[in-house]
């Protein structure tokens, strides 16, 4: 019989991963209203077992703590028991804190990002090492896992990958609306764009940025006029001004 995962919470993320999930583990979810773990369930497209918080039991459980950062104490209060293993995927909650909330054998933070609902996931983890081997076999489901050594690390991690996704969608949208501009139909401009990141996560695997960067880029060519215009309107500073932002924030909610 597949383990049972508990997810606390039914939002956007928790739905992305169970989604990776639901042909691996059987699902639970715990909530605190009816209607949504209903309309959670219909998105799953697959039958669950679904609970009520208040005074949820979560002894013996797997869980993965999928609420909003700012709700740990409240949805914390209403839980009863021991859970034997805790994953959180709340962005700047540190294990200490975790741990003075809610009581499990083992905690382990993990940053996963949307991609999960398509097993694709770029998923970060830190916490106690007896959990680094199932850590890693319960997210790289749902995609790649990252073991890292600290907390410090992960805060930034968040801001790589588990926003990334965002930082991604905001480029792929502007190189349309460029095509766009430039003459090509909004259908074609978004076809040859989902073909390009398709083909460019391919190579990004096996190459350096820069070296795919020189390889396509010839002297006075069509890409080098455009790589100048990104450079001169700040593209690369913004990139990393993003990640700096991202990662203050996630320090602020902690």
């Amino acid at each position: 019989m597949p383990k049972t995962i508990s997810f606390i919470g039914n939002g956007n993320m928790a739905l992305a991963i169970a989604m990776g999930l639901k042909d691996k583990y059987t699902i639970e979810v715990i909530g605190r209203n009816l209607q949504n773990l209903e309309n959670f369930e219909k998105s799953l497209g697959k039958k669950i077992s679904k609970s009520l918080i208040k005074d949820f039991d979560i002894s013996g459980k797997t869980l993965i703590f999928a609420v909003k950062p700012q709700n740990l104490e409240e949805v914390a209060s209403q839980l009863q028991g021991q859970a034997s293993a805790l994953y959180s995927i709340l962005a700047g909650t540190k294990l200490e804190n975790l741990k003075k909330s809610i009581s499990a054998l083992g905690y382990v933070r993990a940053m996963p990002n949307m991609a999960a609902s398509v097993q694709k996931s770029m998923t970060t983890l830190t916490g106690e090492t007896n959990l680094q081997e199932e850590a890693i076999e319960l997210f790289s489901a749902i995609g790649k896992a990252h073991w890292l050594g600290s907390e410090k690390e992960i805060d930034v991690a968040t801001a790589l990958a588990g926003s990334g996704p965002a930082y991604l969608a905001l480029i792929a949208e502007a190189l349309t609306d460029g095509a766009v501009k430039e003459g090509l139909k909004r259908p074609d401009a978004m076809a040859i764009m989902r073909g390009l990141f398709d083909g460019f996560a391919e190579l990004i695997q096996d190459q350096h940025p820069a070296i795919i960067k020189d390889t396509v880029m010839s002297p006075a060519g069509t890409t080098a006029a455009g790589y100048c215009a990104m450079e001169e309107a700040g593209v690369r500073n913004g990139c990393i001004n993003a990640i700096t932002k991202a990662n203050e924030r996630a320090k602020a909610l902690s």
